[in-house]
């Protein structure tokens, strides 16, 4: 099994909800990221990371609040959202750094 280091060091984008059991808006990220995998494909890798069981990658990250979402490239953190995002939004930001 691969380290969260050696998944973001993709060239592909990879999207990153930090999340936890206990947050309601998390729990509405599911769903949607449910749709952004099966609109990206094999475009991108989507990877939820629970703050609690892995609190020293949140705090690496600097997550104050969840869920917060990055998208990393080659290893490097290149756009970042705190709170639900929807669909479109996500579909795009992806999109958009999968042609770099």
């Amino acid at each position: 099994m691969k380290t969260f280091n050696e998944i973001i060091q993709s060239d592909k984008p990879v999207l990153v909800d930090f999340f936890a059991e206990w947050c309601g808006p998390c729990k509405m990220m599911a769903p949607i990221l449910k749709e952004v995998k099966s609109a990206v494909g094999e475009g991108a890798t989507i990877l939820k990371v629970d703050v609690d069981k892995n609190p020293e990658t949140a705090k690496e990250f600097q997550i104050q609040g969840v869920p917060t979402l990055i998208l990393f490239k080659n290893g490097k953190a290149v756009w970042r959202q705190s709170g639900v995002v929807q669909k479109s939004g996500l579909v795009g930001v992806i999109n958009n750094f999968s042609n770099q």
